[in-house]
């Protein structure tokens, strides 16, 4: 069947919510997403029924193992990893790249390099940044054009060194919207001999991920992003995962993943991020079914996950468009990306703007006054808003589009935006 907007949103019960009359337009998608029952029914599951610690003897510790290994396998399913063991859960992406870059650093010296760019949020800059302080590595930078919002990738080359240790990359920006070339990036880091670090938070909710094609190192991303829980999730080739002496107490083992997975983990997190993966994968089941043939190289769960993602993608990209059209026609507004119909694909729908006159939050909340929810500010994409010059002017208003959001949506927003301007 073709994608049916109206039967997703049904799988989302806060789509259904009111306030005093008026339905909650979920437009803050890029910093979190809503949750469809399956992640509800497999929280409460585990909750009732498997709730214990684990590596025990009895009933509770062994489904409670059993869950947590299948959460594994299901993340693994959806980044196209090849060993479930590669996947690391932990409280959210920055704790987990902080951990990393402790570990990372015993194997690098003082006057080593670290290439870091100005387009990434700052969980993928300040620990790499600390890192640096830390043990006097060398910080390099790889800009962006202002009004291209791409990287100039010719300058790459010179950037890196025989001293370059990791690039930390971002595949999608949280504030511009750009989808960059995480591939090509990868691979002259690793020509140059170092690792690739991939910050995949904004890529994986609206494209199919694989890092075995990306051929990066390590790559993170969030579940609350992708309609699962308050979840980070770490992948890593097991070469570096094995190699590396991860800070961890000492009953833990050195096995992965545990010896990454510090302390006892949010088991009801990582069973809500199970959650999601399936939500993925029956979206691909029932809707994305002429995706298939585009990943006949997977099968089972992996199919279906890849081809529900390349279906909300096939969604979403219209309404992109639509909201990109729609803000072109307000006076006075600026958008901070890619706006040409032809590189749609080239961008997640996440569109960032400025205004002449007004502020983010002067936007931000006439249009919460309407019960649309929108951010303003820097999003933590620091080094974005500072090389826009938008830091005393309030940063941006991002609008963020999902699964769940309808053309309706959008003219509504584009409309309570109308009047305000």
């Amino acid at each position: 069947m073709p994608y049916d907007v109206e039967q997703i949103r049904a799988q989302f019960p806060a789509l259904a919510l009111t306030d005093d009359g008026q339905p909650r337009v979920y437009l803050d998608n890029p910093a979190g997403t809503q949750v469809p029952l399956r992640v509800l029914d497999r929280i409460r599951d585990y909750l009732i029924h498997t709730n214990a610690n684990g590596d025990g003897l009895f009933r509770t510790s062994i489904a409670s193992d059993q869950i947590l290994d299948e959460a594994h396998q299901a993340m693994a399913d959806l980044l196209n990893a090849p060993d479930p063991r590669e996947i690391i859960f932990g409280p959210n992406m920055t704790t987990l790249t902080f951990a990393l870059s402790r570990a990372l650093a015993h194997e690098w010296h003082p006057g080593d390099e670290l290439l870091l760019t100005r387009m990434d949020h700052d969980a993928n800059v300040a620990p790499w940044l600390r890192l640096a302080d830390d043990h006097g590595f060398k910080i390099r930078w790889l800009p962006f054009d202002t009004h291209t919002y791409r990287y100039d990738l010719t300058n790459l080359d010179n950037l890196l060194t025989n001293r370059t240790r990791l690039a930390a990359i971002n595949y999608a920006s949280n504030a511009l919207g750009t989808i960059n070339d995480a591939t090509r990036i990868t691979a002259q880091v690793q020509a140059a001999g170092a690792l690739a670090f991939v910050d995949a938070v904004q890529y994986v909710p609206h494209r199919p991920t694989d890092v075995q094609a990306i051929g990066c190192d390590f790559l993170a991303c969030s579940a609350y992003k992708f309609y699962g829980p308050h979840q980070g999730i770490l992948w890593g080739k097991a070469e570096h995962l094995e190699r590396l002496n991860a800070y961890r107490v000492r009953p833990a083992g050195d096995k992965l993943p545990v010896k990454w997975e510090t302390g006892t983990q949010v088991h009801e997190c990582i069973a809500g991020t199970l959650g999601a993966v399936e939500h993925l994968a029956w979206v691909g089941q029932t809707m994305g079914t002429s995706f298939h043939a585009g990943f006949a190289h997977f099968d089972g769960r992996r199919r279906d996950a890849h081809a529900g993602m390349a279906a909300i993608a096939a969604y979403e990209e219209p309404l992109a468009a639509q909201l990109i059209a729609g803000l072109q026609a307000l006076p006075g507004l600026t958008i901070h990306g890619l706006t040409d119909p032809a590189q749609t694909r080239e961008r997640v729908p996440t569109v960032s703007v400025s205004h002449e006159q007004r502020t983010p939050q002067e936007m931000a909340r006439h249009l919460a006054a309407a019960n649309i929810f929108v951010w303003d500010g820097d999003f933590y994409a620091y080094e974005v808003v500072q090389r826009l010059g938008l830091a005393e002017r309030g940063g941006l208003l991002r609008i963020g589009i999902g699964q769940y959001n309808t053309r309706a949506e959008i003219d509504q927003l584009l409309n309570v935006l109308d009047d305000l301007l």
